[in-house]
């Protein structure tokens, strides 16, 4: 039984590091360098306690490497999933509109907080309202679902964007 438990503890620590792994280089890319360092700091030494555990008497027990192995997987889903959910950055939303109705969506957009900027634009066949919105990341679902609420007629985009610098409603770095 203590086996199925040092097995159980390789599997969950692993997973940590490795969330703890995507975390790093998320907070990095997002420009969070001091954040992303300590992080590290604390995964390296996760990952050499781990790896020197899992190492010692391989040949006798091989099946560590396979619950390594599955941790280091199970840790990529549950780190891409809680990077998801936390939302850390920012995202720009493009919303490109029919003209009839674009007030009433602009009106609501902002009614709820958001800042934008629009403009006149020309589809391939007949004038187009384009909506171009800077939010945090964690707040993009809802905007877009107040957008799909509004109208089923729109075109809508996002894009992660690196910190951004002033704006209605975003921090000044």
């Amino acid at each position: 039984m203590d086996i199925l438990w040092f097995y159980l503890l390789i599997f969950i620590v692993k997973i940590g590091e490795v969330s703890l792994s995507t975390t790093r280089i998320v907070l990095i890319t997002k420009g969070e360098k001091l954040i992303g360092a300590i992080i590290g700091f604390f995964e390296v030494v996760i990952w050499i306690m781990l790896a020197s555990t899992v190492l010692t008497n391989i040949s006798d027990d091989p099946l560590k490497v396979i619950v390594y192995a599955f941790g280091f997987a199970v840790g990529n889903y549950v780190g891409s999933t809680l990077e998801k959910k936390i939302g850390l950055g920012n995202s720009r939303i493009e919303v490109i509109l029919n003209p009839e109705c674009s007030q009433t969506i602009i009106n609501s957009i902002r009614d709820h907080g958001y800042g934008l900027t629009e403009i006149e634009g020309k589809g391939a066949y007949s004038n187009r309202v384009i909506i171009i919105m800077n939010v945090r990341r964690n707040n993009s679902d809802s905007l877009i679902n107040l957008v799909k609420s509004l109208t089923t007629d729109a075109v809508i985009t996002i894009n992660e964007i690196k910190p951004i610098y002033g704006g209605y409603g975003m921090a000044r770095k």
